[in-house]
């Protein structure tokens, strides 16, 4: 068919031999309702936000897919070689409905059988253990999904293939909004840590028990070198971890730094803490925090799922509420 950049066939299509590797990866960032797409040569980048304090990002590598065919349209001006890839927004709800159509088992037992691991001594620590989160026997989810895209105004379509039934949905398209990257200031960082992800996983939930509305991060180059905290109505909670190169890979950090960040965000990113094999946790001078999560995908690759999070900035009511712990709120460095 002809299509608005003016050669035959679709702007965009690509085929991928396991809609489940695609449905955990964009589940990861199913916190919004909506995501922004942006088609790219080198594969599919949905960015997802929550008021502008939190934002998810997940990239569908090429390599994730079989084929990959990406024709941008040609410019107007011949010396013009910076054509802006296309971007629309859609339903992200939506578009993880369509993917496990055929069916998802998705056991919770698998990850609240893990025990407590950031302390080193139990926990998943192959690389299969990360990885099995794409196993059939775990999603349930076999069969082929196909992807196009005509152009600007055109409807995301979605073919799913399975045992000789085919599904066709296509997702409404809309206008993208201007949206921004958090900025994260790498030539300026304060903190680097890689970390398995698994243990960032238990921690979070261990401080859970307290009902917590925020989440203190403080790290220091002495001990205790690097500490989660909770406050809530419940009460407080820490969980600290030694600066051992087998809990923390890479550990660098100049300087102490403490930022108190929402809890419910940091909470958002669990599912993506659930089925990576690494986290780096990388905070700049300014205070915003940045979770890259390494979660493996079939055939031995990996990908990417980045979130970043502003950090919290009291107001004239919680600093009195605080008892005057509003000095650790937001990017003391001492």
């Amino acid at each position: 068919m002809a299509s608005v950049n003016g050669n035959e066939g679709p702007l965009f299509s690509a085929v991928s031999s396991s809609a489940r590797q695609l449905f955990q990866l964009l589940r990861c960032i199913g916190f919004a309702p909506k995501a922004q797409v942006q088609i790219t040569k080198e594969g599919l980048r949905f960015t997802v936000e929550e008021s502008r304090v939190m934002q998810g990002l997940a990239f569908l590598d090429k390599a994730l897919f079989s084929t990959f065919n990406y024709t941008p349209a040609a410019a107007e001006d011949e010396d013009d070689e910076d054509i802006e890839p296309p971007t629309f927004l859609i339903s992200l709800s939506s578009l993880l409905e369509t993917l496990q159509i055929f069916g998802l088992n998705d056991s919770k037992d698998r990850w609240s059988n893990r025990g407590s691991s950031y302390g080193g001594v139990t926990g998943s620590l192959s690389r299969g253990g990360p990885a099995a989160a794409f196993d059939n026997r775990v999603l349930g989810m076999t069969g082929v999904c196909r992807l196009s895209y005509a152009g600007i105004g055109e409807p995301l379509c979605i073919i799913l293939e399975e045992t000789g039934i085919t599904t066709t949905c296509e997702l409404v398209t809309y206008e993208p909004e201007m949206q921004e990257d958090i900025p994260l200031q790498r030539n300026a960082l304060a903190q680097k840590i890689i970390m398995r992800a698994s243990w960032l996983y238990d921690a979070i939930n261990e401080l859970s028990s307290t009902s917590p509305t925020r989440l203190t991060m403080t790290a220091s180059p002495t001990a205790p070198y690097f500490t989660l905290s909770s406050a809530g109505p419940l009460g407080s909670a820490t969980v600290e971890f030694s600066k051992d190169p087998q809990l923390l890979e890479t550990f660098q950090v100049p300087r102490r730094t403490v930022n108190t960040y929402k809890y419910s965000l940091i909470k958002g990113a669990t599912r993506a803490m659930a089925i990576a094999s690494k986290v780096s946790i990388r905070g700049d001078e300014q205070g915003v925090l940045s979770l890259q999560f390494m979660i493996e995908t079939e055939a031995g690759g990996v990908s990417f799922v980045d979130f970043r999070f502003v950090p919290f900035v009291p107001e004239e009511g919680d600093e009195e509420e605080d008892g005057g712990e509003a000095d650790v709120e937001r990017g003391n460095v001492a």
